[in-house]
């Protein structure tokens, strides 16, 4: 596709529904015993690295499915729970949101609701655990906060954008990130926005294009390098290939560059460490990593690429419980899962005497086709490890385990 806001079939959906069920205040602590299948329903995995044996590398397994009734756009796991929030598009182009429930052989819908945008993303980054609110993006370009319990109304809204929000992520909130709680949205308008719900209808921190400058449209956004109260950074993907680094205490871009094709997806492998890897996905099959510990005046941040998919890379999500596995999703309907490993050194000097970053390896622990159409949304659960949700543009949302990633550490 030549955007990650449309399908083959359709174009993004549109959150819309979501009714509420109560929260315990326990936060429905789970024990997922009964969340790992039988051996006998294991599938074949697809070729992988050699250091890796059939018997003993990881598998991806769907778990649970279901169909829906509208387009799919994004799906988080709801912190400290079995339950997941699903956001997408219905035909009449409204905005449906709807909470499920795990149960022992299906999906069931808890809460949900219709509302006049459609969603296209949405992230619990700046919600503490207690609340867990989800702040969304939608067709409209207004960024909204949501009590699931009550879903009459937003308890944080603003028009964020002139149009269309493509990206959103929070940081600060479920003890992730050091300082205040804060949401940044990235739009086809071309502009990047920092919003506090503390301080209403004006966003904390912008990035927008230059005057005389071609407007891109923003797809990706991702907050990292919270390590203290004071430092925190946003990274920015376009459609052109352009990436941007915005150091928020110094309110200026910090580096830039440029991956030649589409940018879907953006991460930092940890928000709450110094900048570590920045991991960036996007068209023509491709990913990069890049080590964000040195940095070079001449040649910047060093980075290591790789094909995957053979389509579309739509995203990239690293494990919650180690941060060197992560999983990618592919316009092929497949999902693969990689690891990445640490050089001996991770500095080096160049010609000049000074620092220059040394990248890592990569290598493809398992893959397997789980769609007939792009999957485009992925989270992990941050309770169970391996557990995972995903949908795809037909119309399904599945939840999966990957078994055996203790094995990779």
């Amino acid at each position: 596709p030549s955007s990650p806001s449309s399908s083959s079939s359709s174009s993004f959906p549109h959150p819309s529904t979501f009714s509420s069920q109560a929260l315990p205040a326990s936060h429905q602590l789970l024990c997922f015993s009964h969340f790992s299948p039988p051996l006998s329903t294991m599938a074949e995995a697809a070729d992988v690295s050699p250091a890796f044996d059939a018997q003993d590398r990881p598998q991806i397994i769907e778990h649970l499915s279901k169909g829906l009734n509208y387009t799919v756009f994004d799906a988080k796991w709801i912190p400290s729970s079995a339950r997941f929030v699903v956001l997408g598009q219905r035909p009449r182009g409204t905005g449906s949101i709807q909470v499920y429930q795990m149960g022992k052989q299906s999906l069931d819908v808890t809460n949900e609701a219709e509302k006049e945008a459609a969603f296209k993303c949405g992230t619990f980054g700046a919600s503490s655990l207690e609340e867990r609110r989800l702040a969304t993006g939608d067709f409209n370009g207004r960024m909204s906060i949501w009590d699931l319990e009550r879903m009459g109304a937003p308890t944080y809204t603003v028009k964020a954008h002139s149009s269309i929000i493509n990206a959103i992520d929070g940081c600060g909130g479920l003890n992730v990130g050091a300082g205040a709680q804060e949401i940044v949205t990235g739009g086809r308008d071309g502009q990047v926005h920092v919003w506090d719900p503390r301080v209403p209808d004006e966003a904390v921190a912008s990035l927008k294009p230059k005057s005389g400058e071609d407007v891109r449209d923003c797809w990706a956004v991702t907050f990292g390098n919270a390590y203290n109260e004071e430092e925190r950074v946003v990274a920015a993907g376009y459609d052109n290939g352009d990436i941007k680094l915005f150091d928020l205490k110094m309110n200026r871009v910090r580096w830039e560059t440029n991956v030649k094709n589409g940018v879907c997806n953006v991460e930092f492998d940890r928000k709450d460490i110094e900048m570590n890897k920045l991991l960036v996905c996007g068209l023509e099959s491709q990913f990069r990593v890049y080590d964000m510990r040195t940095y070079n005046e001449k040649k910047g941040y060093t980075h290591l690429q790789q094909k995957a998919h053979n389509s579309t890379v739509w995203t990239c999500k690293h494990l919650k419980q180690n941060r060197d596995i992560w999983a990618s999703c592919g316009g092929d309907g497949s999902i693969n899962i990689f690891k990445y490993s640490y050089p001996s050194q991770r500095a080096i000097k160049d010609g000049d005497g000074n620092p220059l970053g040394v990248a890592g390896t990569v290598e493809m622990v398992t893959e397997k086709k789980l769609s007939t159409q792009p999957i485009c949304c992925f989270d992990w659960s941050g309770d169970k490890e391996g557990l995972c949700v995903y949908g795809s543009f037909d119309q399904t949302i599945r939840v999966g385990i990957v078994t055996r990633l203790h094995t990779l550490r």
